[in-house]
């Protein structure tokens, strides 16, 4: 049944526990111990499993760290400050091009420029003073993070999209259903589309009007500090190098499918081009574990969580459980599956850690049903991200909250998780539906 299904009442935990302001780290542990004790493991069977599944997201812990020194080594070579001083010279700031221009900021972080979330503490806090006199508020900010962190990689087959693209496609295939790679983001237009209108009805409707923060001494210290370094806006030798490696990066990340080894190779060429001396190297890396650090230890938590439910086999049992709803309706069984796909995603808080599981289920459900591969690549992909936006222990959430959240201002759950939730996983699911039904 699902009321005592361990994916479900974990999920639910988890969620309470993080609505309740318990820090997602002890929320994640207590919802890992709970579902192992319902799925009917000992205490000390669930701690084994979990430690031992932490493992699972070891590559993407390490990437993070090397993103955060990374993006450390960025900040040292100028760019980011030339990039924060072009964003504040504008004359007359108007509200909504500054937030679509972090929107396409972070778009690009996934994409062109790989850092990922890295960006966001060191680009976001020195526009926090700025933000303030403008009254926008950080919800909308917080929205438009998460689009740019999360829709590319739905659609656009460049970085993380060629990733998450191509795990869909080896997924489905391995478990009989055939699809090419290219096909991917065919399937997933449609869901795409739902992200620009929550993104929009976010900053339009939701969060238009403004909201009062205090211009407390540390957001004016971080904008003063940013003015006054003697940064030009234009490019020196350092952000040539800067430049240079970040290209290096991208190619690399590309061509080899590693973003530990993209990470390594922009890093190793900041240190030869002298971007920051050797001996500076130590605080370099304390700054990028300070930036990361956190994120990738959740991430490895998030794993054993993961990998509790995995073997225990509550995903397929609650799959199981819902099945027998479906009959033959399509319509039904897209509902049903998106659904699945929002529990455990909200859970795990990985689209990519996802993927693998849904499939498994997934493929031979939507073959009996009808739906053409096509349909079903939407409705996996769709399952998938899913979550991701509103999850507590995503990275899409807790990157724009460890930007916003400088100056103690901004909340994760109430002014990151509960909006990005609303305005994008209700247009995902709505927009992932009408695309298995349509393909």
């Amino acid at each position: 049944m699902l009321l005592d299904n361990p994916v479900f009442i974990s999920v639910l935990v988890l969620s309470v526990l993080s609505l309740c302001r318990i820090h997602v780290l002890f929320a994640l542990i207590i919802a890992a111990m709970i579902a192992g004790l319902v799925a009917g493991l000992t205490p000390a069977e669930t701690v084994s499993i979990f430690i031992g599944g932490m493992g699972g997201q070891a590559e993407t812990a390490l990437s993070y760290i090397l993103l955060g020194i990374f993006a450390a080594l960025i900040a040292q070579s100028g760019l980011a400050n030339i990039l924060i001083k072009k964003l504040l010279s504008f004359k007359k700031p108007n509200k909504y091009i500054l937030i679509f221009a972090l929107a396409i900021i972070a778009c690009l972080s996934g994409t062109l420029i790989p850092v990922h979330i890295a960006f966001i503490p060191i680009l976001v806090p020195p526009l926090l003073f700025f933000f303030n006199k403008l009254k926008i508020d950080r919800r909308a900010l917080a929205s438009a993070l998460t689009f740019g962190l999360k829709m590319p990689y739905l659609w656009i087959p460049i970085g993380y999209g060629l990733i998450f693209q191509g795990i869909i496609a080896q997924e489905m295939t391995a478990n009989g259903m055939a699809i090419v790679q290219s096909q991917i983001p065919k399937a997933m237009a449609i869901p795409a589309i739902g992200m620009f209108v929550g993104l929009a009805i976010a900053v339009f409707i939701s969060y238009k009007k403004p909201r009062e923060y205090q211009q407390l001494e540390e957001d004016i210290y971080n904008y003063e500090k940013t003015m006054t370094k003697n940064t030009e806006i234009k490019l020196n030798r350092k952000g040539g190098i800067a430049l240079l490696a970040i290209f290096a990066a991208l190619v690399i990340q590309l061509s080899l499918s590693s973003l530990v080894l993209g990470a390594l190779s922009g890093i190793i060429i900041m240190f030869v081009g002298r971007v920051v001396f050797l001996k500076d190297s130590e605080e370099v890396v304390e700054n990028g574990v300070k930036l990361m650090g956190t994120i990738a230890f959740i991430m490895l938590i998030a794993s054993g969580y993961a990998t509790i439910l995995k073997e225990t086999n509550a995903i397929a049992e609650l799959v199981e459980a819902m099945t027998g709803m479906t009959g033959q309706s399509k319509l039904i069984t897209a509902t049903l599956l998106l659904f699945i796909g929002l529990l455990v995603t909200m859970g795990i808080g990985t689209s990519l850690g996802t993927i693998p599981i849904l499939a498994v289920v997934f493929v031979p459900l939507c073959t009996a049903v009808g739906f053409s591969p096509l349909a079903t690549a939407a409705l996996i992909g769709t399952a998938g991200a899913l979550g991701d936006a509103g999850s507590p222990a995503s990275d899409s959430t807790l990157g724009p909250t460890s930007g916003l959240n400088a100056d103690g201002q901004h909340s994760h759950i109430w002014d990151t998780c509960v909006p990005t939730f609303i305005h994008y996983n209700i247009p995902l699911f709505i927009f992932g539906i009408i695309a298995a039904m349509v393909l």
